[in-house]
């Protein structure tokens, strides 16, 4: 292998990849990333529609995501993250329940009082609970039926965890569910334009900082040794890196990675993961006034409903009303095979019982999306089986969504890990000098 020539490589141009690359240009390392995809942003990447963009699954922050926060205000868009407060429901048995405050949990019908006290206190639990530390070892469906009680989690939460980890329901750890709930704010933040102005803003700061983003460029494979790394792509270029941090999944970095030994594969397989796909309608008319809708009804097709129009003006849109339909699914469920015709067939249906005026001529554009390695299945001992970052490849180091345990996917933990990531990979380039 040739000596390298000072670069710094990066694999991955999602929020992670991102806020490493930007950190590490800022601190003088001259820093290379590599993505796959046409658009930076990764799983909150974005198109256009009426001229504004969209992300393709649906995306929002909370108060307590300070780390987007912080870099929304570094790159000057601090004035243009818009806090709303819109409505959350569950459909339940055909009927939708407000669930967006300890008002609305005591007003919540399909629970006896006494059920609903017991709700209600153990989500106040949740929320006082400073770390996930209390709930280790013990899966979520256990805990909900212990302390919330099994007709809260047959009739709320079961059917939530059903949907979205199916058969890994009862798998799930407590501290996913713990996160899910002591992170969330009443109040949700969203970028005027969409997040891809905030993905396009670090990538310029990033070639202003004299960083390449090289797009359109997938990482084929990669081998290292003491004088550094070097990456080669699936169009035949080959990259020589000082160091090299991959964001992609553990199960892709396995993948790419030659030399890595059988003992570290059986010892970090990487988690399951479960693949995201949506299908966005462009309706001529509002379908509800909420929106975020949970189906607690399993006999839909789609795990949640999104108008993302009740929280942004359809006028930024063209007029148009933006649902979502959305589904974590494993990746090899046959939905994913499906075209856009039929996908559109199987959900409408499902929106005559949410709104019975819904007719199909409401529907003026659609789009389907799909990504896989979207959810990783939290399992008990989850952390355990987390690869460290510092990989046995010199100078490759690896960090992922996965790594952002406790706390759930989203783009403010994967923010703050790449920083993370950045100042490790200095002190280790400092000390090795």
């Amino acid at each position: 292998m040739e000596m390298s020539n000072g670069l710094t490589g990066v694999l991955g141009g999602g929020a992670l990849g991102l806020a490493a690359t930007l950190r590490l240009s800022q601190a003088g390392r001259k820093v290379v990333l590599l993505e796959r995809e046409p658009q930076l942003g990764g799983l909150a990447v974005g198109f256009q529609v009426g001229g504004t963009f969209l992300e393709k699954f649906y995306h929002h922050i909370f108060r307590t995501d300070r780390t987007i926060i912080r870099l929304i205000d570094e790159l000057g868009l601090g004035q243009d993250l818009l806090w709303l407060r819109p409505d959350t429901s569950v459909l339940r048995e055909g009927r939708i329940y407000s669930l967006d405050s300890a008002e609305d949990v005591l007003r919540f019908s399909p629970l006896p009082l006494p059920d609903r006290l017991r709700l209600g206190f153990a989500l106040a639990t949740l929320k006082a609970a400073p770390n996930e530390k209390p709930f280790g070892g013990r899966t979520a469906a256990s805990w909900v039926r212990r302390w919330m009680g099994q007709r809260a989690y047959e009739t709320v939460l079961g059917p939530l965890l059903v949907g979205k980890f199916g058969t890994h329901a009862e798998e799930n750890a407590m501290s996913w569910l713990w996160s899910r709930f002591h992170e969330r704010t009443p109040s949700l933040g969203y970028l005027r334009g969409g997040f891809q102005r905030f993905y396009s803003a670090l990538g310029d700061r990033i070639r202003a900082l004299g960083g390449e983003i090289l797009l359109g460029a997938e990482a084929e494979s990669f081998t290292a040794n003491r004088y550094g790394v070097v990456v080669r792509t699936a169009h035949g270029r080959t990259y020589s890196f000082d160091q090299l941090l991959v964001t992609l999944p553990t199960r892709l970095f396995a993948r790419l990675a030659e030399g890595l030994l059988p003992d570290y594969l059986i010892r970090y397989p990487g988690p399951e993961h479960l693949g995201a796909h949506v299908l966005i309608l462009g309706l001529c008319r509002p379908l509800t006034n909420i929106y975020w809708l949970n189906i607690a009804d399993r006999d839909f097709p789609f795990l949640a409903l999104v108008e993302h129009t009740n929280l942004i003006p359809a006028a930024s849109y063209g007029g148009l009303h933006l649902v979502y339909l959305g589904n974590y699914l494993p990746m090899s469920h046959e939905l994913f095979t499906w075209n856009d015709a039929r996908v559109l067939a199987s959900f409408l249906p499902h929106l005559k019982r949410i709104n019975p005026e819904f007719d199909p001529g409401w529907v003026k554009q659609h789009w389907v999306f799909k990504a896989p390695f979207a959810q990783p299945v939290v399992t008990v001992g989850y952390v355990n089986k987390l690869p460290p970052h510092r990989t046995p490849l010199p100078n490759v180091y690896l960090a992922n969504m996965a790594h952002v345990y406790p706390q759930d996917r989203g783009q403010n933990y994967s923010l703050a890990l790449g920083e993370k990531m950045a100042a490790l990979m200095l002190r280790d380039a400092t000390a090795r000098s």
